[in-house]
């Protein structure tokens, strides 16, 4: 019985000792992995700096200009009315001709212009013989000043009766009163017209006047004097100078009406036509870039981002001052700055960047790679 009972506990003690051997085999192998875990475990990546790609530009002297769409008006347009009434005789000069001024360019029938001029004519002689009796017989004292005076009233009423005959006959001569070019006859051989009814327009082309109206918030920019560039619709091109600007604005539309003086010697330039005109208001310092490279900030401003020396973001707010066919000029930029061309969208102000250089000319990326975000 004690043989039984010690082999009972010899083999429970085996048992014993192989679990324990198992339980530190397990231990021993679990103490590996997790220090091979430990080890292995990878360490986090430090961000890197978003790449861009950048434009080194430069700032250059560029005139500021006032563009306004407006119409050329002749310098003169006349329109010349009949001083007297009449049926038209006939026409001196033709449509289009080039007159003096006091030049001829119709004339009036007579009528009876004449028979009344010679009326006069007689109706004078009489009151000055009737005054030159007064006056003898007022010397002798036979007639009164009173009277005296009474026949000089008549004899000066019966000269301004004609002197105003006589004037009416003048009038039946329509004289330019201006020189230019005849642009319209108003009235035909065989029409009648009225005192001041207009016969004709007389237009002087030179200097042409080029109208435009400036918006209130332009005006101040504007003065007499002023250097200015016209383009007609044909293409021609010409020079000019501000020659009024109004210092009241239309009630309509709140603009300030401006004319632009342009020289017309040969008039080989047309008036009546609508026409772009130019005025250079000031030079300022200014870059050539892509719209592209433009965008917003959170306050809705119109900028562009750029490096600095630093190479972090800066946004700076810009203005249009003129378009071009392959870009616009902008100011608001440093003297010398590096524009982000690519990658704006993806970094704000203030962040770190790795700018990457860019032909400004084809727009095309250097051989190094813009990041991951440009990818």
């Amino acid at each position: 019985m004690a043989d039984s009972w010690w082999q009972r506990l010899r083999g429970q003690a085996r048992v014993l000792i192989a679990l324990g051997i198992l339980l530190l085999v397990i231990l021993w192998i679990a103490s590996g992995m997790f220090g091979r875990e430990a080890d292995e475990a990878p360490r986090a990546a430090e961000p890197q700096p978003m790449a861009v790609a950048v434009t080194a530009l430069e700032a250059e002297p560029v005139e500021r200009l006032l563009v306004l769409q407006g119409r050329v008006e002749p310098d003169l347009r006349v329109l010349v009315r009949a001083e007297t009434a009449g049926q038209v005789a006939e026409w001196e000069v033709a449509r289009g001709a080039r007159v003096a001024a006091d030049a001829p360019l119709a004339r009036l029938r007579m009528d009876d212009r004449e028979a009344r001029r010679r009326q006069a004519i007689a109706r004078l002689r009489g009151a000055e013989s009737e005054f030159e009796a007064a006056q003898r017989l007022h010397d002798q004292g036979h007639v009164s000043r009173t009277q005296l005076e009474a026949r000089e009233a008549e004899r000066e009423a019966a000269r301004a009766e004609l002197e105003a005959i006589e004037l009416d006959i003048r009038n039946t001569r329509i004289i330019a009163p201006v020189a230019g070019v005849v642009n319209q006859r108003l009235a035909e051989r065989g029409d009648f017209v009225a005192r001041g009814d207009p016969v004709a327009e007389i237009v002087d082309n030179d200097p042409l006047l080029a109208v435009v109206h400036v918006p209130q918030h332009q005006i101040g920019r504007v003065e007499s004097g002023q250097a200015a560039r016209i383009r007609f619709l044909d293409g021609r091109r010409a020079e000019g100078e501000v020659r009024f600007v109004s210092r009241v604005a239309e009630s309509g539309t709140q603009t300030f009406r401006v004319e632009v003086e342009v020289p017309n010697a040969d008039e080989a330039l047309p008036s009546g036509i609508s026409a772009g005109v130019e005025i250079p208001t000031e030079t300022v310092a200014a870059h050539k870039l892509s719209p592209a490279w433009m965008g917003l900030d959170d306050s809705g401003r119109v900028g562009v981002k750029t490096v600095d020396d630093d190479d972090r973001v800066v946004f700076h707010a810009v203005e249009v001052i003129r378009a071009a066919t392959d870009g616009v000029w902008v100011t608001g930029l440093p003297e010398r700055a590096r524009v982000i061309t690519i990658g704006h969208g993806f970094v704000t102000p203030g962040e770190t960047v790795q700018p990457r250089p860019m032909e400004a000319s084809t727009g095309a990326a250097g051989p190094e790679p813009v990041g991951e975000a440009l990818r």
